[in-house]
């Protein structure tokens, strides 16, 4: 069984290949502190977020590697150590 991206605040899930987007669509996004985040950059989560399908929290601090901007609500698309494929929202994580 493939793990598909999930969002830690709603539980949405998203099948791969859904969200096929350019990059002249592309909104700018924003982290918490107000900075533009590019695809590739380091981000820390800014809260604990409780992983709503499971008992799981992805701490405050936790940092995620190469994000990928994706569009949506849920901006970011990562994979976090000992979660899987997630995907955030940018209000939830600041550049490192």
């Amino acid at each position: 069984m493939t793990e598909l991206p999930n969002c830690p605040e709603c539980a949405h899930e998203w099948t791969p290949g859904a969200a096929a987007e350019s990059s002249e669509d592309r909104k700018v996004v924003k982290g918490a502190n107000g900075n533009i985040l590019q695809d590739g950059d380091s981000v820390s989560v800014i809260k604990d977020l409780k992983v709503k399908v499971t008992s799981s929290v992805i701490k405050i601090g936790t940092k995620v590697k190469s994000a990928r901007l994706v569009d949506g609500d849920h901006g970011i698309d990562c994979k976090i150590d000992g979660f899987g494929a997630m995907k955030l929202k940018s209000e939830f994580v600041k550049k490192i």
